[in-house]
């Protein structure tokens, strides 16, 4: 019943004469505008809340990205131009226009070279994750290679920020079937969520049978936090809306009504990700095949206007102040 319905059958019941006392003579009749203003908050209490989606940053170089490995060695990054610090600073400010907290998943190799820029990010407020140190695709590395690096990364970025860091996502999506060992190792290291699961069908991540949604993982070593990037099931598939490429290619028609669906129809919190390259077009071309230039340069141009819009759209916060409205997912 909608609110005029509610506020029709309120206006025929009060022209009718009020029925006789049951009770004695404390019985009284409900005042029109009493009725009204209970009808309202009837419909009020069972109106949706709205849900906080998570804002989630990978804070790496342009140089540094998987598909670049065959063309740039790590040996170079050194000698590259960085633009990580203006880029990020430049999402900093823009999520500081609409009131936003984020999670910032910060590569090791990028901290400690730019530990100024980790400590601006946590004094704005907003969540410090890791995102490895040397920005290895987890399935070409052995367990103890992992272990090294994460420990690595994580003490960097404590030593910056002074706090805990609990969160962590692998490069690339790169926890995939070949490679859940890591989430043990992230169990033994400290961290209480993984956010490196994507269930999408892909040629370089994905796990497509994978919840969909946030979850707790039972394993060898523990239990550990497990923050899915974000995708609509459409006909026995999960599609894709999570950000990045995708929040650049396709239509953000696309990105709004699948956010929306989530939101509205299951919800749920979506996991939205970007890296601070994505809103940087003027960046150095690497010499790489048509597909990577496609999906590394297309859209660079655009997102950072999309992205304002999108932060208008939807409410977002970090990743564990989002998730902690959920009682059993309370980090």
């Amino acid at each position: 019943m909608n609110a005029s319905s509610v506020s029709e059958k309120c206006e025929h019941a009060s022209n009718r004469p009020a029925p006789p006392a049951k009770n004695g003579p404390n019985s009284h009749v409900v005042p029109r505008e009493a009725r009204r203003r209970g009808a309202r908050d009837a419909l009020l209490e069972r109106a949706p809340r709205e849900i906080v989606n998570a804002m989630t940053v990978d804070v790496e170089d342009y140089f540094q990205v998987s598909a670049f490995d065959r063309v740039v060695s790590r040996a170079s990054w050194g000698e590259r131009e960085s633009r990580v610090v203006a880029n990020t600073r430049r999402l900093l400010d823009l999520f500081a226009r609409f009131d936003v907290r984020a999670t910032f998943f910060v590569l090791g190799w990028t901290a400690a070279r730019a530990p100024e820029l980790v400590r601006e990010i946590a004094g704005a407020g907003h969540e410090i994750a890791c995102h490895s140190y040397h920005h290895q695709l987890l399935y070409t590395l052995t367990p103890k290679q992992f272990r090294e690096d994460i420990r690595e990364a994580k003490g960097t970025l404590e030593q910056i920020v002074g706090r805990p860091v609990v969160g962590f996502r692998a490069p690339s999506y790169s926890v995939t079937t070949s490679s859940l060992w890591a989430l043990d190792v992230l169990i033994d290291e400290g961290y209480a969520y993984d956010a490196s699961i994507f269930p999408v069908h892909h040629d370089r991540y994905g796990i497509p049978d994978a919840a969909r949604h946030p979850h707790v993982l039972t394993r060898p070593s523990g239990t550990l936090l497990e923050i899915p990037a974000s995708t609509v099931r459409l006909g026995g598939v999960n599609l894709p809306i999570a950000g990045g490429g995708y929040f650049r290619l396709l239509p953000y028609a696309w990105s709004r009504w699948g956010i929306r669906r989530v939101n509205r129809l299951e919800r749920e919190p979506v996991v939205f990700y970007l890296h601070p390259w994505e809103i940087d077009p003027e960046q150095p071309r690497m010499p790489v095949g048509v597909q990577t230039r496609l999906r590394h340069y297309g859209g660079l141009a655009r997102t950072a206007g999309r992205l304002g819009r999108l932060l208008r759209d939807f409410k977002f916060d970090s990743i564990s102040s989002a998730l902690n409205f959920r009682p059993s997912f309370t980090l």
